[in-house]
C-alpha cells in the first residue's frame, strides 16, 4: 500500500465519521495480495482495506451486505471508495481461532475448551450454507459462481503443477488426469446447491470478546456442505486431534439435521472425498507460495499436510477407482524430505509451572506423565511478611528479599543441574515435551521466582519452546 493509497483511505475514514485519523498502522500480509491497515481516531478503531481486484471486492462486499442482514457474524461495511478498490470495515480486533488455539494448546494441550470453540464455529456455519445461501446472488461470485467442473480442474492442476512438480514427486500424466476426470465427475454427484464459504480454516475465523465472527469469504461459492466441514477439520497446522475431527463432524451433522434431512452414510463418503481435494488444493497453495515464491512459513504447512494426507487416506471412502492419483498421494505420504520441511531444532516444549501445594498438583496437558515437581516450602517465605503480601514473585522486591535471606541460589543451582540433564537428553532423542514444576505454600512468592528464573535460564540456553505458568496467579 504507498501513500497515496493509505492517504485515500484516511479520507475516506474522515468523510465518513468526521474524525480526525490519529494513527495508521499496517496489518501484517496474509497468504492474500490484499493489503489491510488498523486506523484510529480519538473515538474508533477500523480496519482499512485495500485491493487492485475490484472483482474480488466486488463479491466481499455483496456477500457481506447479504450475511449482514441474515444476522450472520461478519464485519460491518462503513465505507467504500468509488473505485471500489478500498473500504474501511468494523475492527473485530488481532485474535483468530488458530491464536486461540495455539495459546490454549500450549497451557492445556488440546483441550475441551478447545474443542467446545470449534462447536460454537460449526453451529453458526449451516447458517451461512443453507439459509443464507438461498438468495445470495451467486452472480458476483469471485473467480465463479459455483464450485463446478472447472474450479475443481483448476484446485487439481494447481496441486500438480505447483506442488507435486516443484516437489519433484513422478507421476503418469495422462493417468492422472483421467482420475482428475473421474474424481472431480464423482464429487459433482451430490447436491451443490449451498453456499461454500471455500476457505473456511481457523485463521479467517476472529474470536472478539466472547463472540465469533466470520472473514475472508470473497472466495464464496455454490457449493456442496462437505468441503466447509473439511476445510475447518483438515486445517493443516491447526493439527486437530483425529478422535476429536471425528466427535466435531458428528456435532455438525447433528447440527444441520436442524435444517436439512441427511444420509449421513453419502454424506461421510462425500466427505471423505472433498477432504481430498480440498487438502490437495491446499497444497497447491503451500508449493506455489513456498516452493515458487519463496515463503518459509508455508513451506512449514508441509508436513501437517501430509500427516492430514495420510489420515484421510486411511479412511477415504470414494466408490471410484482413481489409482494413479491414489499411487501418487500414498508416495507423498512416504517423502521424508516433504515430512522433515520447515522442522526446527527447538521441537521440545517445556512446560514451567508455579503452584500452590493448597491446590494440588498441577496435571500434565501432554499425557506423557513424570517431569520434575520442586518444593520450595524449605526457603524463607516472604509471603510472612506484611510488606510483600500483595506482592509477587514476579516483583524485584520480592525477588531480591528471596535472594537475600534463603538459600535460593544453592537451591536453584541443583534444580538447574537436575533439569539442564534432562533437556540436552530430550533434546537428542527428539521427545517434545518435558514439565518443570515449582511449588510452594501459596503459590504466590517462592514458587513464582523459581519457575521465572528457570524460564529464564532455558529460554536463553537451549533451542526449546518455553510455556511459563502461574497457576495461582492466574
Amino acid at each position: 500500500m504507498n501513500t497515496e493509497e493509505k492517504n485515500q483511505l484516511i479520507k475516506l475514514f474522515e468523510n465518513h465519521f468526521g474524525d480526525e485519523v490519529q494513527t495508521v498502522t499496517m496489518l501484517a500480509p496474509s497468504g492474500s495480495y490484499r493489503e489491510y491497515c488498523r486506523i484510529r481516531s480519538k473515538n474508533r478503531s477500523v480496519i482499512g482495506a485495500f485491493n487492485d481486484d475490484i472483482k474480488e471486492n466486488t463479491a466481499f462486499l455483496s456477500f457481506s451486505g447479504h450475511f449482514r442482514k441474515a444476522d450472520l457474524p461478519v464485519p460491518d461495511i462503513y465505507a467504500v471508495s468509488s473505485d471500489l478498490k478500498k473500504y474501511i470495515m468494523e475492527d473485530l480486533g488481532d485474535i483468530t481461532l488458530f491464536d486461540y488455539i495455539m495459546d490454549i494448546r500450549a497451557k492445556e494441550g488440546f483441550s475441551e475448551n478447545i474443542e467446545a470453540k470449534y462447536r460454537e464455529v460449526l453451529k453458526i456455519l449451516p447458517g451461512f450454507q443453507i439459509i443464507a445461501g438461498k438468495d445470495l446472488d451467486y452472480k458476483v461470485g469471485y473467480p465463479r459462481e459455483a464450485f463446478d467442473k472447472q474450479s475443481m480442474m483448476w484446485d487439481l492442476n494447481y496441486f500438480k503443477y505447483y506442488f507435486l512438480k516443484l516437489a519433484k514427486i513422478s507421476f503418469d500424466e495422462q493417468a492422472l488426469e483421467d482420475d482428475f476426470q473421474l474424481f472431480s465427475d464423482y464429487l459433482l454427484s451430490t447436491l451443490s446447491e449451498f453456499f461454500m464459504y471455500r476457505d473456511f480454516q481457523s485463521r479467517n475465523i476472529m474470536l472478539t470478546g466472547d463472540k465469533i465472527y466470520f472473514i475472508d469469504y470473497q472466495g464464496g461459492r455454490k457449493g456442496a456442505l462437505q468441503y466447509d466441514v473439511a476445510s475447518l477439520l483438515y486445517d493443516s497446522k491447526a493439527d486437530i486431534p483425529q478422535d476429536v475431527r471425528l466427535r466435531l463432524l458428528d456435532y455438525y451433522i447433528d447440527e444441520l439435521k436442524k435444517f436439512i434431512s441427511v444420509d449421513e452414510e453419502k454424506f461421510r463418503s462425500y466427505f471423505s472425498g472433498f477432504s481430498l481435494i480440498r487438502l490437495m488444493q491446499a497444497m497447491g497453495a503451500y508449493g506455489f507460495r513456498g516452493y515458487y515464491e519463496k515463503k518459509e512459513e508455508f513451506l512449514k504447512s508441509i508436513p501437517y499436510a501430509v500427516k492430514n494426507l495420510e489420515i484421510i487416506l486411511s479412511i477415504v471412502n470414494i466408490p471410484v477407482k482413481l489409482p494413479e492419483l491414489m499411487n501418487v498421494l500414498e508416495r507423498l505420504t512416504h517423502s521424508e524430505k516433504l515430512k522433515a520441511l520447515g522442522k526446527k531444532q527447538n521441537d521440545l516444549t517445556i512446560r514451567i509451572t508455579s503452584f500452590s501445594y493448597k491446590r494440588g498438583i498441577p496435571e500434565d496437558p501432554y499425557g506423557n506423565g513424570g517431569g520434575f515437581i520442586f518444593d520450595c516450602r524449605a526457603l524463607n517465605n516472604p509471603g510472612r511478611y506484611a510488606e510483600f503480601k500483595d506482592l509477587t514473585g514476579k516483583d524485584i522486591k520480592v525477588q531480591q528479599f528471596i535472594e537475600r535471606n534463603s538459600e535460593m541460589k544453592y537451591f536453584f543451582q541443583y534444580v538447574k543441574s537436575l533439569v539442564e540433564q534432562s533437556v540436552k537428553n530430550y533434546l537428542n532423542r527428539g521427545f517434545t515435551h518435558l514439565c518443570v514444576s515449582f511449588g510452594c505454600t501459596g503459590g504466590q512468592h517462592r514458587s513464582v521466582y523459581a519457575a521465572e528464573l528457570m524460564a529464564g535460564h532455558l529460554q536463553n540456553n537451549f533451542p526449546v519452546n518455553v510455556v511459563l505458568i502461574h497457576r495461582e496467579l492466574e
